[in-house]
């Protein structure tokens, strides 16, 4: 397997990633254009606030009291959307949540905080157990997701609330696989698309696929079924990034949100990864990313690292390290899932089996799964050394990132509330 020569993404990462004759991948290309483009920052923050004009003169021709609707989940980037809106340009968003059901008490405690600090008008739609159960079940079997219904959730339901409401515009963070592994460049002003939430985020499934398959029922499906393309002209409703019109940078406003918002990281070493103020407000994460690992080789570990390793902050040395202790790891909720879908373990890998990249995964002789290759197994050399990007003062693991990162040998200081301070093996459903 190839892996990026700066970061440390595999070949076959997600959704789409291309290395540069320098071995250098698209994500990292993409991060390190966010500093070398020619990008006027300041003119794209007025088109940002003409956008955001334009939204507040709809919202009183059409008599509405929301100019625009912020999808959240109580993450540290819903408090900075919402945050940035309200209190720096005097939006009145209406908060939207699809409550897929596998909440974690730091989720749950921080999203009650946002709604909370906002003010704001709230809408949380609650997805039934039963309907979760047979959704998570067939598509873990058929794709390999059983947060399917987590993306398709979140990305149709702000959009019926704006054709029912009447109200065009969807604020959205940063343009998740860009910052990732550098599907789009900055340059190309991506918009939501219906196309991009079914191909990326519902593994091109709509839902009407789903009905008559393992149990599943139109009614099953009803938060999911996306506006007619008439309804979305009539109400002319528009999805945007706030990473197109503001230079993103996750970490500073996680800082920010601590600060201003009381956003809240939890406190304890999490099984898959090393952050702990990112994707904590998801249960089933651990899970759902333990099954990128099975599929693809390689985790959220991964994932986070190579951002860190982009940012300069950590060095590839320290990147493959935590590579090698986090990725491979079967998360203990594992357990969990498999009594919620009423399925063994072995059913779990049976059903995963055929969904391994042949490439990377092999069989041995007693017919278990076996990795023939991980980053941590190659030498750093002359093109990896040629590679290094810039390294910066602040390290991932410093004392003023002691809450944000864990680090067993200077480990976070409790917060004295239990819901950030112990993980829980169950999900809470609200």
């Amino acid at each position: 397997m190839k892996y990026c020569a700066r970061c440390l993404y595999p070949e076959n990462a997600r959704p789409t990633i291309i290395f540069d004759d320098e071995g250098v991948c698209s994500g990292c290309r993409y991060h390190e254009s966010r500093m070398k483009l020619e990008i006027d920052w300041e003119e794209r923050l007025q088109m940002f606030e003409q956008i955001l004009e334009e939204a507040k003169n709809l919202a009183r021709k059409r008599g509405n009291s929301h100019d625009c609707i912020v999808p959240i989940s109580g993450g540290k980037d819903s408090h900075y959307q919402v945050w940035l809106l309200k209190k720096k340009y005097g939006m009145n968003p209406l908060l939207v949540t699809f409550n897929h059901a596998f909440n974690t008490p730091a989720g749950n405690r921080n999203l009650y905080n946002l709604v909370e600090k906002s003010g704001c008008d709230f809408v949380r739609y609650t997805a039934g157990l039963e309907s979760v159960r047979r959704i998570s079940r067939y598509m873990l079997e058929t794709v390999g997701d059983l947060t399917w219904h987590y993306h398709a959730g979140i990305r149709t339901y702000p959009f019926q609330v704006a054709v029912e409401r009447n109200i065009p515009l969807i604020v959205w963070g940063e343009h998740g696989f860009a910052e990732l592994t550098g599907i789009v460049s900055l340059e190309d002003f991506v918009e939501f698309t219906r196309w991009t939430r079914k191909e990326h985020d519902m593994r091109g499934y709509e839902p009407h696929d789903l009905v008559g398959k393992g149990g599943i029922t139109e009614q099953d499906i009803a938060p999911y079924i996306y506006p007619s393309d008439e309804d979305i002209a009539r109400v002319e409703v528009r999805g945007i990034y706030l990473s197109n019109f503001i230079y993103w940078n996750a970490k500073k406003q996680a800082e920010v949100m601590m600060e201003e918002w009381d956003f809240a990281p939890i406190a304890y070493e999490r099984e898959r990864t090393f952050n702990l103020h990112s994707k904590i407000e998801d249960h089933a994460n651990d899970v759902h990313d333990y099954l990128k690992y099975l599929k693809f080789g390689y985790g959220r570990a991964t994932d986070d690292a190579s951002m860190e390793i982009r940012h300069g902050r950590m060095t590839r040395e320290e990147g493959m390290e935590l590579v090698k202790r986090y990725d491979s790891r079967e998360p203990s909720t594992l357990e969990t899932y498999c009594d919620f879908m009423g399925i063994s373990k072995e059913q779990f890998y049976d059903w995963v089996a055929p969904m391994r990249d042949q490439t990377l995964w092999k069989k041995n002789e007693n017919g278990g799964w076996v990795a023939n290759d991980a980053v941590f197994n190659h030498a750093i050399t002359e093109r990896e050394e040629k590679s290094r990007g810039p390294q910066v003062q602040e390290r991932t693991f410093s004392e003023e990132n002691r809450n944000l990162y864990y680090n067993p040998d200077n480990p976070p200081e409790k917060s004295g509330e239990q819901a950030l301070d112990v993980p829980s093996k169950t999900f809470r459903v609200i």
